[in-house]
């Protein structure tokens, strides 16, 4: 099984050669794979999560058709879009306590 780090450069690789402006559009983003498990008996499922702040959100969402051609085609399940501004105000979120790493590059995006 080929690691989510892997799969995540893979994916930006094939997104900037193919379709550069829109690989521009996501240099302002944190691009991620996301493992869930569903179903009885589970069975993993990725997709890739996009975290872009409130500004760049509505710019990277414009691709949203070409970004989720290119992860079905990959053997991703979907690409889901998160607002990384709104994630880190959130007082509910543990992101800081589970994933210190993304915390930290979450609001390195957003400044």
């Amino acid at each position: 099984m080929i690691s989510e780090d892997i799969l995540a450069q893979e994916f930006m690789r094939v997104v900037t050669h193919y379709y550069p402006k829109v690989g521009e559009s996501l240099d302002g983003c944190y691009v991620k794979v996301i493992s869930s498990y569903w179903g009885r008996p589970p069975k993993r499922l990725r997709y890739i999560g996009i975290y872009c702040s409130e500004k760049m959100m509505p710019h990277v969402q414009t691709h949203k058709e070409i970004l989720r051609e290119l992860a079905e085609n990959m053997g991703l399940v979907q690409v889901v879009f998160l607002n990384a501004t709104r994630l880190l105000r959130d007082p509910m979120s543990n992101v800081k306590r589970i994933h210190p790493r993304l915390w930290l590059d979450l609001h390195w995006l957003t400044t």
